[in-house]
This record gives C-alpha cells, sequence and structure tokens, in this order.
C-alpha cells in the first residue's frame, strides 16, 4: 500500500511542474489565440538559465534567487518575442503563428547547443531539500513534497490574480470574446503582451524547478509541449483550474499506467485526450468559444483548370525532373527521390487543409501507417514490391476511415487538436507493440526488388507516383466532389440547404488525404529501408505544415514547391552546417512575416500586381496616343 501512495505523490509531484507550464499556455493560447509551438522552448531555456545562474551565480543570488531571476528573464525574452514577432500576425490564420512559432523552436535549440553545448547538464540539489522522507519503508524525496505543496499554491495566486483584478477580468473576457473586448476600448496590444509574459514566466518556472529532478538537455521541450497540449485541451482552454486538474489526471495517468497497463501506458493519456474531445471539445472546465477566425483556404479564390501553357510548362518541367538520373550522381538521386516522396505527402495535406478547410495536426499518423504496412506485407507475408506497394498504403486509408469518422465532428482548433491525439496513439502503439512494429528498434530490410533498387529506376519511380498523385488531387478537386467540398468549407448551412451532406463530404476527403499520405510512407520505406514509431511522430506532422504553409495553403501548387524547397533546403543544410536547424528556423520565420501567403501565393500577388498596374497604364497610353495624332 506504501508502494502505491508513494507513487501517487511522484505523480502529484510531476504535475506541479506540468500544471506550471500548461497554466501558462492555457493562459496564452485562451487570450491570443497564438498556437505557441515555442512555449517547450522556453520551458527549456528556463531550465538551462537556471542552471547557469544557479552553478556560477550562487553566491549572489542563491539557488532559489537563480531560480526566480532565471523565470523573469526568460520572461523579458518572450516579451521581446512578442513586440517583435507574434505582433505582426496576430491577424494571421492559426497555422501561420504555428509555423512562426515552430520555426522559433528550431531557433532556441540550436541556439541551446551553441551556448550550453551538445551535453546533459546536472543541476545541483536544492537547499533544505536534499533528502528523503520514509513513508512505511518507502523514501519520498523531500523537494517532492515542496513541489505537491508548490502547485495548489500557485493556483491560489492565478485564481486571485484573474478573479479579484481588473486585469484579469479582462483577460477572462478576452479568453470567450476578444472582439467584444477590443470594442470596449481595451488596448489589445499591451493585454497580449502581459498574458504572454505571464505564460512564458510560467513556463519558465517549471522548466527552472525542474533542474534538481532531472537533466537538462536541448531535448526537452518537444518532450513536455505534447504533454502540455494535452492537458490544456483535457482542461479547457482559458482555465486555470482545468488546467490544474488535468495536469493531476496526466500526471497520474503516466505514473501508475505503467504499473497497471505496462502495454499501453503511453497510450493511455492521448485515449483520454480524445475522448474528452469527442464528448466535450472544449475541455473538463472550458466554455464554447465564440467563431474563431476563418480557417485557412476559406479565402481562397475559385480555382481555375490550368490554362494550355501553363500545362506545357509543368510538362516541360517533369520532363527536365525526369532527365536527372542522367546528369546527377547517385546522392541527388536518392535527395530528389526523398523530395518526391514528401512532395506527396505534402499535397495529401494540402488537399485536406485547403480545399477541406481541415487543418491536421497528425497527418504523419497515415505517412506512418503506410510505411509499416509495406514493412509488415514484405517483411511478414513475403510479398512482392508491386502488392505491398498496392496494399499497404491501405492501413493508412483504415486508419483515416477510422479516425476521420470522429475527427470530422469537429472544426477548427478541435479538430487539429483531435487529429493529433489519435497521431500519438498510433505512435504509441507502434512504440510499445514490440512483438509486432519491433518498438523503437523498428522494422529493418524493407528494400526494394532488382528492378527498382538502382537510385535511377528508384527516382524515376518516386518521381512517377508522385506526378499521378497530384494530377488525382487536381482532378479530385475540380470534380463534382471537389466543388461540393469547398462549398462545405465556404459556407457548411448553405450547402447543408441545398442537400450536401457535409459530414459525409468531409470524412471523405479526410479518407483520400490519408491514403496518398500513406501511398507517400510505403515509398519512404522502400527509401530508407526500414521504418521507425517517428515516421509517425508529432514533429512530421509539423513538417508536413510547414511545406503547405511555406509554399502557400490558397495556392493550386503550394504544396508541391514547399515540399521543394523545405526538403531540399533542409537536407542541404544539414550537411553544410552544424547548425542547421538555426539557419531553417530563421529562414521560416521570414517567410512568416516577410511572406505570408507563401512563396507561391506571394508570386501570384506579384504577378497579378503586375499585370493589374500594365492593364491600367495602356488606357492612359493609348488615349496620349490618340491626343497626339
Amino acid at each position: 500500500m506504501a508502494f502505491y501512495v508513494v507513487q501517487f505523490l511522484t505523480g502529484l509531484a510531476s504535475a506541479a511542474s506540468l500544471f506550471l507550464v500548461a497554466s501558462g499556455l492555457s493562459i496564452i493560447f485562451g487570450v491570443t489565440r497564438i498556437v505557441n509551438f515555442a512555449h517547450g522552448a522556453f520551458y527549456m531555456l528556463g531550465a538551462y538559465v537556471a542552471f547557469t545562474l544557479t552553478e556560477r551565480f550562487s553566491g549572489a543570488l542563491g539557488f532559489w534567487g537563480g531560480i526566480v531571476v532565471a523565470a523573469l528573464a526568460v520572461a523579458v525574452i518572450g516579451v521581446l518575442v512578442e513586440m517583435v514577432l507574434l505582433r505582426r500576425i496576430y491577424h494571421s490564420p492559426e497555422l501561420f503563428q504555428l509555423l512562426a512559432t515552430f520555426g522559433l523552436t528550431l531557433m532556441v535549440e540550436d541556439l541551446a547547443v551553441l551556448i550550453w553545448g551538445p551535453d546533459d547538464l546536472v543541476g545541483r540539489r536544492a537547499p533544505g531539500f536534499k533528502g528523503a522522507i520514509d513513508f512505511f519503508g518507502q523514501n519520498i524525496p523531500s523537494y517532492d513534497l515542496f513541489l505537491i505543496v508548490l502547485g495548489p499554491v500557485v493556483l491560489g495566486v492565478l485564481w486571485l490574480l484573474f478573479q479579484r483584478t481588473r486585469w484579469g477580468v479582462l483577460v477572462r473576457a478576452a479568453t470567450q470574446d476578444r472582439d467584444m473586448v477590443a470594442a470596449l476600448g481595451v488596448n489589445q496590444k499591451w493585454l497580449f503582451t502581459s498574458v504572454f509574459a505571464l505564460g512564458v514566466f510560467l513556463a519558465a518556472l517549471g522548466g527552472a524547478l525542474q533542474i534538481p529532478r532531472d537533466a537538462v538537455n536541448h531535448a526537452m521541450d518537444l518532450r513536455v509541449i505534447v504533454e502540455v497540449f494535452v492537458v490544456v485541451v483535457i482542461g479547457g482552454l482559458g482555465s486555470i483550474i482545468g488546467a490544474f486538474v488535468a495536469a493531476v489526471l496526466v500526471s497520474e495517468l503516466n505514473a501508475f499506467g505503467i504499473l497497471i497497463f505496462p502495454k499501453i501506458s503511453i497510450i493511455l493519456v492521448f485515449l483520454v485526450m480524445a475522448v474528452v474531445l469527442i464528448v466535450r471539445p472544449w475541455g473538463l472546465f472550458g466554455k464554447p468559444e465564440a467563431p474563431a477566425r476563418r480557417t485557412p483556404g476559406l479565402t481562397v479564390n475559385p480555382w481555375r483548370p490550368l490554362t494550355m501553357n501553363e500545362r506545357f510548362a509543368a510538362i516541360a518541367v517533369l520532363v527536365l525532373a525526369a532527365a536527372l538520373p542522367f546528369v546527377a550522381g547517385n546522392y541527388l538521386l536518392t535527395v530528389g527521390s526523398e523530395i518526391a516522396i514528401f512532395v506527396i505527402f505534402a499535397v495529401s495535406l494540402h488537399f485536406l487543409m485547403s480545399v477541406g478547410g481541415l487543418a491536421s495536426f497528425g497527418h504523419a499518423a497515415y505517412f506512418g501507417l503506410g510505411a509499416y504496412g509495406v514493412a509488415l506485407l514484405a517483411k511478414m507475408a513475403g510479398l512482392p514490391m508491386i502488392a505491398c506497394l498496392l496494399l499497404g498504403p491501405l492501413l493508412g486509408l483504415m486508419g483515416a476511415a477510422v479516425f476521420g469518422f470522429f475527427a470530422v465532428q469537429l472544426s477548427g482548433v478541435y479538430f487539429a487538436m483531435l487529429t493529433l491525439a489519435f497521431a500519438q496513439i498510433v505512435w504509441s502503439i507502434a512504440f510499445q507493440w514490440v512483438s509486432v512494429t519491433g518498438g523503437d528498434n523498428g522494422i529493418l530490410g524493407v528494400w526494394p526488388e532488382k528492378w527498382a533498387a538502382s537510385p535511377s529506376h528508384f527516382y524515376w519511380l518516386s518521381l512517377g507516383i508522385a506526378a499521378l498523385a497530384v494530377v488525382i488531387l487536381r482532378i479530385i478537386v475540380f470534380s463534382p466532389f471537389g466543388f461540393a467540398l469547398r462549398a462545405t468549407r465556404d459556407s457548411p448551412l448553405r450547402s447543408e440547404a441545398i442537400g450536401i451532406d457535409g459530414k459525409r463530404i468531409q470524412w471523405t476527403a479526410f479518407v483520400i488525404a490519408g491514403t496518398v499520405a500513406g501511398l507517400a510512407g510505403a515509398l519512404f520505406a522502400y527509401l530508407k529501408g526500414s521504418v521507425f514509431p517517428d515516421n509517425m511522430g508529432i514533429s512530421l506532422s509539423v513538417d508536413a505544415l510547414v511545406m503547405v504553409l511555406l509554399g502557400g495553403v490558397e495556392t493550386v501548387s503550394g504544396a508541391v514547391v514547399g515540399a521543394i524547397v523545405y526538403k531540399a533546403l533542409n537536407i542541404w543544410l544539414v550537411s553544410q552546417t552544424d547548425w542547421s536547424k538555426l539557419v531553417l528556423g530563421a529562414f521560416v520565420v521570414l517567410i512568416v512575416v516577410a511572406f505570408p501567403k507563401g512563396i507561391v501565393g506571394t508570386l501570384e500577388a506579384l504577378m497579378h500586381r503586375r499585370r493589374k498596374s500594365s492593364s491600367s497604364v495602356s488606357p492612359l497610353l493609348t488615349s496620349r496616343i490618340e491626343s497626339a495624332e
């Protein structure tokens, strides 16, 4: 019995740190609607800065002074980020904000390695809490007891701040309806800055308080951000009490899941998140929010089929790409194959986002399912490569059919969070079902057959399938189904009034996108010769979002260009510099700030402006000529 009590208390200690980080994200997300993927980076910075202050300036500040000063210092950095970067994109679609904060996360990861080095850093023990307390033969670290007390204290302080101050009333009002708060004359600019500063302070404090418990490393940002998103969604956006209850729930599930359900311990948290989103989309303690800004894709102008000249240009580009094996070596052909595969992956997500108006945060699940489908068919069933490529993506189709049925019942950020939950469930299954998937050891030896084994042949295969996927998706876009899907995206009520079953249409689009993503995963398995759980991880889902947004979500060809630019730049930077994430992150942030429509969208806008200016000048020149005559 004592062992279970100790395990429960350990869970409560972990919940305290998780609550600090999650409450900060909940406040920021609830008020500013910023999908702050960089929140984990601020958590990591808090740990690194606290380590430096407690180790090198312990005489001047002391341990606890170093913890507080570290959190304040990172909060100042957060204010600068908000003023310089985020203020420029508050009115952009939420996914562009995700893209900007993702780029910021990449930069912070490399900066942390540059400043503190790649090795783990072990902090000193907290003064006064270095020992343990005996509890019926079980030792409980005294520092854990301190964290258990700290959690409710912080909750009480935040409750008083939000319930008993005018600033807190404004924050709570902005959480429910920002437009109404602005109509009342409140200066939203400084309200958002103060909220962001508080949220970053809490995240950094949570990271700083972890140094006596865990080693500080440059991967802790991505490790914590997934759990924090889960806590925020379960508790409810903008609800501090919800964040506290959800943090306790998640931490205890982690603490006892490994004991009671060791084979599905990682899945439990995401199952709870999925159930909460299906039953109560706004969270346990949240409230239904006012209508959010329009989803990217809703402002897309009516698309038109390619003109004859544009078709010739596309064919010419494809012919030039097909001629690459005659002038390039094996390495470039392998890179070209990978780019072609990610073009397939990106266009599948682009179809769902741009045509369907559905932004998925877990699209890598179907990419990974397609990869595992091929690996299992090839290794266990011994099927030939052609059969595997035809049947393997069906696993992605089945996953999309099951998950999409529940996901399309929601919309906006709740849809995105549910897709993330489903993706993490699939990842957890692949990670823990060792007897079938190999766990983190993966499935090895998935090599193409002789007819496709050479780099040139596999490149032509990948390029051909990529071109076929793009053409098929374009045909669907301009089919009656595509018009019905766009009608559902643009006006659900009107489309329903004319007899369109919007949910069925969206579910079908979800299945199509998942199947195409599964095809990309199947090719990727043969390219790499192996499959791992990381093939369906959150980082790959974010990569897909970056490709789509980088090229331009409101354009037809944006996903193709975005995938080519992002993957080529990523691969080239890795080979050229040790600070590839820093450069790539800066490039992503630059694109979001300077070219919010993406690469293709910006080029199209420039061409349209040039045509408009030339058409406006021509009549003037004509009139002058006529008057001269």
